[in-house]
Parts: structure tokens; C-alpha cells; sequence
């Protein structure tokens, strides 16, 4: 009889020990070592005269689950910095607010972009092609985005049209210098508590 308490401890200790091994299995990204990038090229007659656009647009929040093939992340809008170092300090601030406003992002109405994966499939190379759905001005698309592990992060690249979002690429003088609807999405995610590798 005395055994009986004991017996049922060790397998209410179990399942606990079960159930916390299940949720570990989803970890949180983070935020502060992750990185996103979004790439804008030039296109139009007079193309040589502008520039190309490299913006950060950080992690807000997110998490990956191998185990579940499934990863999810928020970026906030409002926080994407556009970066052309090589641009005129003025001309980079003019690039910025008209990037956060109606006429591209419209960050105040639309404050939050969002990714989060339907599923996964794996390739021959070890790379996988995630599929899953983005939620951006307004808009929820199906999105391809080519994935590979190295190092405990993950890293990969994605294209997307800002048509499909009902996004109207930028374009100045009369049309003759303008951004391709075409943007490319490059990002390294780093998973909570795993050591990120420095430079070789």
C-alpha cells in the first residue's frame, strides 16, 4: 500500500518531464543577434542616376520548432531603417519617410509584417524550401523562402513582388527612375541560447 503513493509521484514526474521536453521543443528566435534584410533595386531609363536600397528591418519576435517543422516571426514596420551608407544623409531620410509612408508601407496602418510557415520540404543539397504565409500591408500571400542550417542559425533568401501586396514600386521623374517591383529578402536567424559563431 505504501507503494502505491510513490509509484504514482514517479508518474506524475514523468509526464511533467514529458510535457517539458514537448515544449522545448519550440525556442524563441532572438531578436538581438537575427538579422533581416530586404534589398531594393534601381530600374528605368535613367537608372544610373539613383540608387539601390539595402533596409534593415529587424525581428521583432518569433520562434522556430524543428521538431514540428515550423518557424513564425513578427517585424514591426516602423522600426525598418534604410541603411546606403553610401547616400547623402538628406536623401536617405527622404528614402526612409516615404518607405514608413502611405505610399509604401503605410506603417501606421499597417504596423506589424508577419511570417509564419504551412510547411517544409527538405532537398537533396540539406537546403529546405519553407512555405508559408506572409501578412504585409494588409495582405496575406503564400511565400517560397530557401532555407540552410550552418552553425545552429539559419540562413536564406526570398523574393516577393510588391504588387502582390498592393504595393506600388516607387518611381520619380516622370517615371524614368524607378524601384523594381521585385525585392529580395535575405535573412540569418539565430535561435535563443544557441552561441553565434564569430568571424573566422
Amino acid at each position: 500500500m505504501t507503494q502505491k503513493p510513490s509509484l504514482l509521484i514517479f508518474g506524475l514526474a514523468g509526464c511533467l518531464l514529458a510535457a517539458l521536453a514537448a515544449a522545448a521543443q519550440e525556442r524563441p528566435i532572438d531578436a538581438a543577434t537575427s538579422k533581416l534584410t530586404v534589398r531594393a533595386f534601381k530600374t528605368g531609363l535613367f537608372s544610373g542616376l539613383a540608387d539601390n536600397h539595402e533596409i534593415d528591418a529587424p525581428i521583432k519576435e518569433g520562434s522556430i520548432d524543428e521538431a514540428a517543422a515550423h518557424v513564425k516571426f513578427a517585424v514591426e514596420s516602423q522600426r525598418m531603417k534604410v541603411l546606403d551608407p553610401k547616400m547623402n544623409p538628406s536623401r536617405r531620410q527622404e528614402v526612409q519617410q516615404r518607405m514608413l509612408g502611405p505610399e509604401v508601407l503605410d506603417s501606421t496602418q499597417f504596423p506589424q509584417i508577419t511570417f509564419e510557415s504551412t510547411s517544409i520540404e527538405k532537398l537533396s543539397n540539406g537546403a529546405s524550401v519553407v512555405h508559408g504565409q506572409l501578412s504585409l500591408h494588409g495582405t496575406t500571400k503564400p511565400v517560397e523562402v530557401k532555407v540552410r542550417s550552418e552553425n545552429g542559425s539559419f540562413k536564406g533568401t526570398c523574393t516577393l513582388k510588391q504588387r502582390d501586396f498592393g504595393i506600388s514600386p516607387i518611381s520619380s521623374a516622370g517615371g524614368t527612375v524607378k524601384v523594381k517591383d521585385e525585392l529580395q529578402i535575405e535573412f540569418e536567424i539565430h535561435v535563443a541560447g544557441t552561441a553565434v559563431a564569430g568571424p573566422k
